[in-house]
């Protein structure tokens, strides 16, 4: 009876000792397993609709943001003009024929007011150009393209103007991107090489931006990537990849950096979201889907961030463009679930004090 007992408890103090290492061992597997992850949080503070004549937009492709007048710039691409809004919605204005607007595609607006608009082939004219507008809307002039292969065909897509006055436009389908001096004269291009599938050639730019650094981003459609230099074009680095999944890009269309948090966002045509990116180019999160409700998307094409952090993306096949509030959470992620072991009878695990 005394080797029965002294057996029981010999068998208690090892199972005890097993039980403290598995509790070890599930807490830190539990640990690992937990990782904090950004969550965003929309709110929908109101759509732009309707142009000040009461007509709906029609596939708006473009909006961005005069930080300077308050004011915001939709290209309503179905009837070929440019509404413009005050900040808080209300529609002020329309430039279209009347105002030498004819096709529009894409613009920038300076530090002086002056209005850089992409216009694209039409049947009153022949090339494609880039159209300069003075503070008062009214037209200056047009600057043609020449001086480079395939300049007669060229059809600009977006511009953005540095601070020591150069003209960065990027083309549909166009390897590369145009780099013009102020007076709209052809200096070079910037082609970055790039590989997917394991073919390697210059990359498609379908959009370029300049941040308030200087910084320049070029963002290729084709190749699902965008690449980064500084203000004097030296190359910084490359990111993103080519995918249909989350932290990968699939159609991308434009991109907007937010100056406040340093984050950049990137919309994606074909997948109906937003991927964020830091400062560095590191995935943070996305948000949006397809989807017909406020914070949704349907091929959305342009997005823009003002200088309260508002999210302003042009929702193509909705027939708008939303605002919204972005608001971001810090929360926790459970990559997988402690697996716990199967015993007969009912056992608590417990780390001894």
């Amino acid at each position: 009876m005394k080797k029965i007992l002294l057996f029981l408890c010999l068998f208690c103090v090892v199972f005890s000792g097993l039980s403290y290492g598995v509790e070890v061992s599930l807490e830190k597997t539990e640990k690992e397993a937990q990782k904090t992850k950004l969550v965003p949080c929309l709110s929908h503070l109101f759509d732009l609709r309707k142009g000040p004549d009461g007509v709906f937009l029609a596939y708006p492709s473009f909006v961005c943001v005069d930080n300077a007048a308050n004011q915001i710039y939709v290209i309503d691409s179905g009837h070929s003009r440019v509404v413009i809004y005050t900040a808080d919605g209300y529609p002020l204005y329309v430039m279209d024929r009347n105002r030498k607007v004819e096709a529009p595609a894409g613009l920038f607006i300076d530090d002086k007011g002056f209005i850089y608009l992409c216009q694209v082939k039409t049947n009153g004219q022949v090339k494609g150009r880039i159209s300069i507008f003075d503070p008062c809307l009214r037209w200056r002039k047009d600057m043609f393209f020449t001086g480079f292969d395939g300049a007669e065909k060229f059809i600009p897509r977006t511009v953005a103007v540095s601070r020591n006055g150069r003209i960065y436009v990027s083309g549909d389908g166009f390897k590369g991107v145009l780099v013009l001096d102020h007076e709209g004269r052809f200096l070079h291009m910037i082609s970055p090489e790039d590989e997917i599938l394991e073919v390697r050639g210059k990359a498609d730019i379908c959009a370029v931006y300049i941040d308030r650094k200087g910084r320049i981003y070029l963002l290729s459609e084709g190749y699902g990537r965008v690449y980064v230099y500084d203000a004097d074009e030296k190359f910084l680095f490359k990111f993103a990849q080519k995918g249909g999944s989350s932290g990968k890009l699939s159609r991308p269309q434009a991109l907007a950096v937010d100056e406040n948090t340093q984050r950049i966002y990137v919309v994606d045509y074909l997948r109906h979201t937003v991927s964020v990116f830091d400062y560095n180019g590191k995935y943070l999160f996305e948000f949006g889907g397809k989807g017909w409700s406020p914070g949704w998307f349907q091929y959305p094409t342009y997005i823009c961030i003002d200088t309260a952090g508002r999210v302003l993306v042009a929702d193509t096949f909705n027939q708008r463009v939303q605002v919204l509030k972005v608001k971001v959470y810090e929360g926790i992620e459970e990559k997988i679930k402690t697996l716990r072991p199967s015993l007969p009878f009912k056992l608590r695990l417990k780390k001894k004090k």
